[in-house]
């Protein structure tokens, strides 16, 4: 049975479960947002060690300026309402991805969080915002070349966002594309990967539990035979 300390997910199909409903695109992801507590819950208590969402990526910035700013608010909101939930299940909180972009508001807020939550020792959850895995890879090797040490990959994965998470186990992707989209490029190069056509605000821990039942199940060979 295999082991799964790394999860990430790719919360795709907030804009289009909220157009089937006559809704503004606003709406799907304010309904999605209140999936990830149902979601990050059931993976703390299942003792899986890190939960990946891509939250907001490098290339969300081409979006109308009125869904941009409202996800940024929806951010904030989140930010400030989960504090319980995250105290309550001993979640440390975490980011990915250049938030140096994000306003300073919004980066008030996350590192008030991460303080917060900094003791904590259970599940890792990890929100990628502003994230890109290019970008990631990018920013790792100049780091590394700036320092003056030698670029391997032992070194890249030091330098990585995700330095100390480990590889992604499994990658699930909701509403039913199935492409990574430039999430955890590196860290997801041996992931086993599961797509779904269920729309993300529509995701319950129901089925998460059967992918990830059925992903225990795979022959992960890792290149062996």
């Amino acid at each position: 049975m295999n082991a799964l300390n790394h999860l990430a997910i790719i919360m795709d199909g907030n804009g289009r479960w909220a157009k089937k409903r006559g809704f503004l695109r606003i709406k799907g992801h304010e309904n999605g947002a209140k999936v990830v507590e149902n979601v990050a819950i059931y993976c703390a208590k299942l003792g899986i060690k890190t939960l990946s969402l891509y939250a907001f990526s490098t290339e969300n910035w081409t979006r109308p300026q009125a869904e941009i700013d409202f996800l940024m608010d929806l951010l904030k909101k989140f930010l400030r309402q989960k504090r319980d939930m995250i105290c309550k299940n001993n979640i440390k909180f975490h980011t990915i991805g250049d938030i140096s972009a994000l306003r300073a508001d919004l980066q008030t807020e996350i590192k008030a969080l991460k303080e917060l939550s900094a003791d904590f020792n259970g599940l890792n959850l990890v929100l990628g915002l502003n994230y890109g895995g290019r970008d990631e890879i990018v920013r790792a090797c100049k780091k590394l070349c700036d320092s003056g040490v030698k670029i391997s990959e032992n070194s890249i994965n030091g330098a990585l966002d995700t330095s100390g998470f480990g590889d992604v186990d499994l990658l699930i992707r909701t509403g039913g594309e199935q492409r990574i989209s430039n999430f955890l490029l590196w860290q997801a190069s041996y992931a086993e990967l599961a797509f779904t056509s269920t729309l993300w605000p529509d995701f319950s821990v129901i089925e998460l539990e059967k992918i990830i039942n059925e992903y225990k199940t795979r022959n992960r060979r890792f290149g062996g035979l």
